[in-house]
């Protein structure tokens, strides 16, 4: 039976992880994220994680932790990553060179506020870094969950992802979340008929013709042969722009085939309800509550993936709205994708709520809606 347990989001985090069948861990700590490295090395330095081979480093900074983690999965571990802020900035050398060799590595942000080091506790500033970040051309996973429970359901489905559509997959979370505490139900994915797709070596694998679903394979440059065995690895370095155009269109190619596959919203309320509030993580949860108080006045869009941003049933949502409102612990993130989704959609005033590395708590929302319901 599945056990509820009282913790805290960072440990909801390491635990989803360890249930997805992750085995090495590769960070550097950072606030609010360091709970997870702490939880990681603690287990992988018992007896129980040694046995089953659990991996733990801490790298001299997050450059170097993200490039170990690249190896890492290029070796065929199920492996992954927490870092926020500025950590997040500096691994993004690494996530680009995923994007760019279709590795599917994992990383949890627990955002904290900019710009540069800024405050340790909390924002939702790191939506178009994490979403677009690097010298790629954003196609990244970015789940936004709202909750503790959601954190370790994603938790887990980010592995799934990853290894399912072969692209950098991460989980945007805040710092709120990684500190609070809760019941979690804490389940084993294998007994509810998840099942966890498994990972594969990119390097020194001998070469196969196993097709991988929803995947255009990426140029591959063949670089000895042993026993008769042809091995590769997929490239990073290109040499022409001839040759960089058309890697950028197959990586293109195959976002668009899978794209609609990932994306998901929740839509809440009454659908009748005139205004429409669009937020995502815990400010959308807080948005759910609101909801709940207001009798009817609003309902509430919430991207749970913010890329691929679900712009299809976003532009269903705001059939009928007269307001849309977009709170947001940000300048303009959040809204700033809305606006692309919306671009000649709908007329309706859209009313933007910036509160920068500040929470917006439920109240706050109820007297936004009230003083924009004319």
């Amino acid at each position: 039976m599945p056990e509820k347990q009282f913790l805290m989001g960072n440990e909801v985090l390491a635990k989803a992880a360890r249930a997805a069948g992750a085995m090495g861990m590769y960070g550097y700590p950072i606030t609010p994220g360091s709970e997870i490295l702490l939880w990681w090395a603690r287990e992988a330095g018992s007896e129980q994680g040694k046995k089953e081979g659990m991996v733990f480093v801490q790298a001299e900074d997050e450059i170097g932790a993200s490039f170990m983690l690249l190896g890492a999965v290029m070796a065929g571990q199920k492996a992954f990553t927490v870092t926020a802020g500025p950590g997040n900035v500096l691994m993004q050398d690494a996530f680009s060179m995923c994007e760019a060799m279709r590795i599917p590595i994992v990383a949890y942000i627990n955002q904290r506020g900019g710009p540069s080091t800024s405050t340790v506790i909390y924002s939702q500033s790191e939506v178009t870094l994490t979403a677009f970040g690097g010298n790629g051309n954003g196609y990244r996973i970015v789940y936004a969950p709202s909750n503790l429970q959601e954190l370790y359901d994603y938790g887990i489905k980010v592995f799934n992802t990853a290894w399912r559509y072969r692209f950098p997959t991460f989980l945007l979370s805040d710092g709120y979340q990684a500190k609070m505490m809760g019941e979690v139900e804490i389940y084993d994915p294998h007994k509810r008929g998840v099942e966890m797709v498994p990972t594969e070596r990119y390097l020194l694998e001998e070469k196969r013709e196993r097709p991988i679903d929803n995947v255009v394979p990426t140029p591959e440059v063949h670089i000895r042969v042993q026993d008769g065995v042809e091995y590769s690895c997929y490239r990073n370095c290109l040499n022409l722009e001839e040759e960089t155009l058309k890697v950028n269109l197959e990586i293109k190619a195959a976002w668009d085939k899978v794209a609609h596959l990932i994306e998901e919203h929740e839509d809440y309320g009454d659908p009748a309800a005139e205004t429409l509030i669009i937020a995502f993580g815990i400010v959308g949860g807080a948005a759910k509550q609101a909801i709940d108080q207001l009798g009817g006045k609003a309902r509430l869009f919430r991207p749970i993936t913010l890329r691929p941003f679900p712009v299809d049933a976003l532009k269903r949502a705001v059939k009928g709205a007269k307001r849309l409102i977009v709170p947001e612990s940000a300048i303009g993130q959040l809204s700033r994708l809305v606006k692309e989704a919306l671009y000649g959609v709908t007329d309706a005033p859209m009313f933007e709520h910036h509160r920068p590395s500040i929470g917006i708590n439920v109240d706050e929302i109820v007297e936004l809606v009230n003083r924009h319901h004319l």
